[in-house]
């Protein structure tokens, strides 16, 4: 399919753009998906962190990171118990509410609670809800050659959704797209680290996250154009404090909280969406694509707490993601009820300490609205650090 799902930022200028991006993003319709759907494509929802998008795309239906949004689960709660995340429920309320109309639904063992999430989508759904099983132990000599096997058979399963095989040059032009798009967004984040004062921490994250449910061709020419435009800016530097926010791997925070924080300091680096921005290198071509792809999530990933790899420490790599990007603090946050998430933060505040790295522990919920308490709280914490 060629026709554009997402057109509103097109001839505008770089702030209108932007608007129309940010405005789509905190939209709980997924209009570019309907869209999609209208034009008689199939889609595939995937649940957070990690899923091989490239084998969707080669089968022609457009993966959509289920990444929750603003609505009260109203329909979904009654399938869950109480004490759960919020993006659980939100993300079958959308499925529920029509708001995102799926083929094909795949979800991961993250956590105990999203272990069952396939299982609770496939009683209220006839369409196929699968499981992607990646490697427990991707230290293991075996986790390649497992991890290309399990990549296939997903891949199958999305044949049957489509009707067609996938073949092995269009996987391989797949994987060129993807590359591309990998490349924009480290482009991206290399403006965030080097100049975050030409764009504004809302922008950042709205560019990264629409690509969760517009074609990729349509991402990487919106990314391609809008970092060319946010370049020539003539912004001038701020005497701000340089942040990295740990805790955006799988639930998101609302887009007011990252608005608040970007008035407050430069968010140099973050997490946010981090499954989009996986794989830190290019997946190579060696005329076997499923494979390439298995090796570069073992071998050039980037760390979450639902991975555990002892090439990879969470909380060594977070020290490095702090140190390179110049960063003076970190904020180290998670969802509320995330077990991941909240257990992680005691390892990452212990690494952080040993490197007498300043850091602020919080928590948040994709439906929260109230920042106030947290803004006065978080501007203490940074001008301490200015006026210390």
């Amino acid at each position: 399919m060629t026709s554009q799902v997402f057109p509103e930022w097109r001839d505008k200028s770089l702030d209108d753009a932007l608007y129309e991006v940010r405005a789509m993003v905190e939209s709980s319709d997924f209009e570019p998906v309907q869209r999609w759907r209208d034009a008689g494509g199939k889609v595939l929802g995937h649940f957070q962190v990690f899923f091989p998008e490239e084998i969707a795309h080669a089968a022609g239906i457009l993966p959509v990171k289920m990444r929750g949004a603003t609505v009260e689960p109203t329909s979904a709660d009654s399938h869950f118990g109480s004490y759960l995340c919020s993006i659980l429920k939100t993300n079958l309320e959308l499925a529920l509410s029509g708001k995102i109309v799926l083929d094909m639904f795949v979800s991961h063992p993250i956590c105990d609670a999203a272990r069952n999430l396939a299982a609770i989508w496939g009683r209220n759904y006839d369409y196929p809800c699968q499981i992607l099983y990646l490697p427990q132990n991707p230290n293991s000599s075996g986790s390649v050659e497992y991890l290309t096997h399990e990549y296939g058979r997903i891949m199958r399963k999305i044949e049957e959704v489509t009707g067609e095989k996938v073949t092995e040059e269009a996987l391989a032009n797949s994987v060129k797209v993807f590359n591309e798009n990998r490349r924009l967004l480290r482009e991206l984040y290399d403006i965030k680290r080097e100049t975050p004062w030409l764009v504004a921490a809302e922008d950042a994250y709205a560019l990264v996250s629409i690509g969760g449910q517009i074609p990729r061709e349509e991402h990487n020419e919106l990314l391609t154009w809008s970092l060319a435009e946010i370049k020539k800016g003539t912004a001038h530097k701020q005497d701000r404090i340089r942040v990295v926010y740990e805790g955006g791997f799988c639930e998101q925070p609302p887009m007011d909280l990252i608005r608040m924080l970007g008035r407050t300091c430069y968010l140099v680096d973050d997490d946010y969406l981090i499954g989009m921005r996986y794989i830190t290198e290019d997946v190579p071509s060696t005329g076997n694509s499923l494979e390439d792809m298995a090796r570069s999530y073992i071998e050039t990933s980037s760390y979450s707490p639902v991975q555990h790899d002892n090439n990879k420490p969470k909380e060594r790599m977070l020290v490095e993601r702090v140190q390179n990007a110049k960063a003076d603090a970190a904020i180290v946050s998670a969802a509320k009820m995330c077990e991941p998430g909240l257990e992680e933060q005691v390892t990452y505040t212990l690494a952080l300490d040993e490197k007498n790295i300043p850091y602020f522990v919080s928590e948040f919920e994709e439906n929260q609205n109230s920042f106030d308490q947290l803004e006065m709280q978080v501007e203490t914490f940074l001008e301490n650090l200015l006026f210390a």
